[in-house]
């Protein structure tokens, strides 16, 4: 006799990539293939039909930076871009039609950039966000990117740091030199890049001053800040203590100053 099994119905598993959403509001902006701005705490995403074109945060320098920094693009070219536009994704493209530039130069570095702020703006939030419908934009000769590439892509960088340093606290306080005596890993060479970065931490700069200052990619600085903070090199500068509460003063309503006065004097009568 044959005895036939019906294996039993696999246990429901739960999706793993809706638990790694980043922002349940961006997700939902893509499936519906949305146009238009989505701001948030740190910068802003601008989306054309679902896709992610532009991203700006005051956290990393902007295109114009990682363009002009280096002699890519001279100065000059990029203000009378940007004059004659009204946004940068617009004078990049500006730029682009008139072949002031090669066009796999720019487009790397617009991705370069994108990926860079996109970073932080996606980074976990104290308020909401808020979208902008706009059916003007569309998508243009500037690569875009699907927003789960963008958020995949913001999850490794976060892994990376966390796996070079655990501590966040270095990436947005004013840095300052450490101790030599409190390095974690004697004896670890500086690279040069490093070294670049070690030299501009006076106790007044971010990692955000200090990548526009290189200019450089606001995410590469941070992951020198961090190994420089894990080998006891920097490290941020401690707050200045908050300054004392100011001496406690009883005041008093004149009305009931007065109505005191009249009291004390009837129960003298």
């Amino acid at each position: 006799m044959t005895v036939v099994s019906t294996p039993h119905p696999a246990l429901p598993v739960r999706d793993k990539a809706a638990t790694r959403a980043l922002s349940p509001m961006l997700t939902r902006l893509a499936e519906e293939r949305a146009t238009g701005v989505l701001v948030r705490e740190h910068g802003v995403l601008h989306l054309a039909e679902g896709r992610v074109v532009h991203a700006e945060s005051h956290l990393a320098p902007g295109l114009d930076v990682l363009l002009t920094a280096h002699g890519t693009l001279a100065g000059a070219a990029w203000q009378q871009a940007a004059a004659r536009t009204p946004g940068p994704l617009h004078a990049a493209e500006l730029l682009l039609h008139s072949g002031v530039l090669p066009t796999g130069a720019l487009e790397l570095c617009h991705l370069d950039a994108l990926y860079d702020a996109g970073y932080f703006v996606l980074a976990p939030s104290s308020t909401p966000g808020r979208f902008r419908y706009d059916h003007a934009p569309r998508l243009g000769p500037l690569p875009s990117v699907p927003v789960v590439a963008l958020e995949r892509e913001t999850l490794r960088r976060r892994l990376l740091l966390h796996r070079l340093w655990p501590d966040p606290a270095a990436d947005s306080a004013p840095l300052i030199r450490a101790d030599p005596a409190a390095g974690r890993t004697p004896g670890a060479p500086v690279t040069p890049r490093q070294r670049a970065v070690l030299d501009r931490v006076d106790g007044v700069r971010t990692a955000a001053d200090i990548a526009r200052n290189l200019g450089r990619q606001a995410f590469h600085t941070l992951v020198d800040v961090r190994r420089l903070t894990a080998a006891g090199k920097i490290a941020p500068a401690p707050r200045a203590p908050a300054p004392p509460p100011p001496p406690h003063q009883v005041t008093t309503d004149p009305d009931i100053a007065l109505l005191k006065r009249l009291r004390d004097a009837l129960e003298a009568l």
